[in-house]
């Protein structure tokens, strides 16, 4: 006779222990998603208050949205911080790209030395930073006669420059170190000259991280307010600054819409970088990867 019933399967006791610490973890991932983006859940939802206050709540509506958009000094203030975060990002893709190259294909105790004060440069505190970048700026304005460092623009973005080029540096380098040489090997077999090599053959290769890098410094310099409040000129103050200066007379619903419009701003780019990644043939890992430096 054939046995209608079929044998029971019963989980080992390390299979049980297994699914249960998968699912505490699963909720312990949860938790801790909730705390970092909770409070960015806040604010965008406090941004449609109508409210005068940030904190207290008057109704749903776009007022806030309106006002930000229709204050002159909202619109200096965010027009500043993209002017700047612009040219950093242009500038540290710049330097940045050229230094990781360096360090991806040329060995020796230099490239060390330069990696060490990349790296202390990221370690920094941005304290010190600030207040050795505003005396310099000041001594090479008054003394030096260089009136490019009186400028407020170029002041922020040359600061930001130095913060965000060693990201870029990295992450570059960590692009082209994967990269197969034998491609820039085969050019010069065939009589193609070093700057022929870079622009048919490195550069095309390397653009998904200096774009990744690029889209790194230009969001470190958006939300900069350190070295920012430091170096800013009246006149020239970016956006976190005049947030910073705010909270003297109470936050108030617009700063909220203001700032979830630089977020789907932020939100954006970085969307763009990962299409241009996914289309230069990248998977999700290697974009991951990418993006992070690795």
């Amino acid at each position: 006779m054939i046995d209608e019933h079929p044998p029971t399967v019963v989980r080992s006791r390390p299979a049980r222990r297994r699914s249960r610490s998968d699912a505490l973890l699963g909720v312990w991932g949860v938790l801790v998603l909730a705390f970092l983006f909770l409070p960015i859940a806040v604010i965008v939802v406090y941004s449609f208050n109508s409210g005068r206050l940030l904190t207290s709540w008057g109704g749903a509506g776009f007022e806030a949205y309106s006002a930000g958009l229709s204050r002159p000094v909202i619109r200096a203030a965010v027009a500043t911080s993209l002017q700047s975060a612009a040219g950093a990002a242009l500038l540290s893709a710049v330097i940045g790209s050229l230094a990781g190259l360096a360090l991806a294909r040329v060995r020796g105790r230099w490239a060390g030395a330069l990696t060490l004060l990349l790296g202390l440069t990221l370690v920094t505190p941005e304290i010190v930073d600030a207040i050795s970048l505003l005396g310099w700026f000041v001594s090479l304005d008054t003394e030096a006669g260089l009136p490019l460092f009186g400028n407020g623009i170029a002041r922020l973005v040359i600061a930001h420059s130095v913060l965000s080029t060693a990201v870029v540096t990295f992450i570059v380098r960590a692009r082209v170190a994967g990269l197969d040489s034998r491609l820039e090997e085969a050019a010069a077999d065939l009589y193609a000259t070093p700057w022929r090599r870079f622009r048919d053959i490195t550069l095309p290769l390397a653009a998904p991280g200096v774009l990744a890098g690029g889209l790194m410094a230009f969001t470190l310099s958006l939300d900069n307010t350190i070295v920012a409040s430091f170096v800013s000129l009246p006149g020239a103050s970016p956006w976190p600054v005049y947030v910073f200066s705010a909270l003297r007379a109470g936050l108030r619903p617009e700063i909220a819409a203001v700032s979830t419009l630089m977020l789907l701003l932020t939100l954006v780019a970085l969307g763009v970088v990962a299409l241009v990644l996914r289309r230069s043939g990248d998977s999700a890992s290697d974009i991951a990867r990418t993006m992070a430096g690795g």
